[in-house]
């Protein structure tokens, strides 16, 4: 893959992840100042498991955002579309679909 296109994907990406980032913080700020609201009682609950799940999601968006920048490290070292594994290609088809993919297909199956 040619770096003008790695670059482009891997910025497209780290914008998708920080939009996404930025979505489940602001709900998650939401929630609280629901939840500390004068009114009627409700299920205290429910913020908490939607809290949670907003952490979970929040932590992965956070992985996504380090694997963007592993990407961008490796594209500056001439290493992107490699495996840190092994140092096989990893095909255009597949770094189309995930920019961030760091090891062959072949590779992750085996790690699942």
């Amino acid at each position: 893959m040619d770096t003008t296109t790695a670059h482009q994907l891997l910025a497209a990406e780290r914008l998708r992840v920080e939009h996404l980032l930025a979505e489940v913080d602001d709900e998650g700020g939401d929630d609280r100042t629901a939840a500390n609201a004068p009114g009627d009682m409700f299920d205290s609950a429910e913020p908490l498991t939607r809290e949670g799940t907003d952490a979970s999601i929040a932590a992965e968006l956070r992985e996504r955002l380090a694997a963007v920048a592993r990407a961008e490290r490796r594209l500056g070292d001439g290493t992107y579309g490699r495996s840190v594994r092994s140092g096989e290609p990893i095909p255009d088809e597949r770094l189309e679909i995930d920019p961030v993919a760091e090891l062959t297909v072949d590779e992750a199956r085996r790690d699942s």
